[in-house]
């Protein structure tokens, strides 16, 4: 009985190590999926931006006068 106690304590040890991973596994996974949340929002938020200075820096060259030589 011993050999077999000793291997069911192994497999108790075992599991324990598989679930502690399992968790770090999951608290990581949840920390990544939040990070991806923020990033997303900052890409949305520069792509705004960016757009926003597009339309500022263009401008229409009907609206200019004419040159000089007209």
């Amino acid at each position: 009985m011993d050999a077999l106690e000793q291997r069911l304590t192994e497999l108790e040890v075992r599991l324990a190590f598989v679930d502690e991973t399992v968790q770090a596994l999951a608290a990581a996974d949840s920390d990544q999926s939040m990070r991806l949340v923020v990033l997303e929002r900052m890409v949305r938020e520069l792509r705004a931006e960016l757009a926003a200075m597009r339309v500022a820096q263009s401008h229409d060259p009907h609206s200019e006068p004419p040159p000089p030589h007209y």
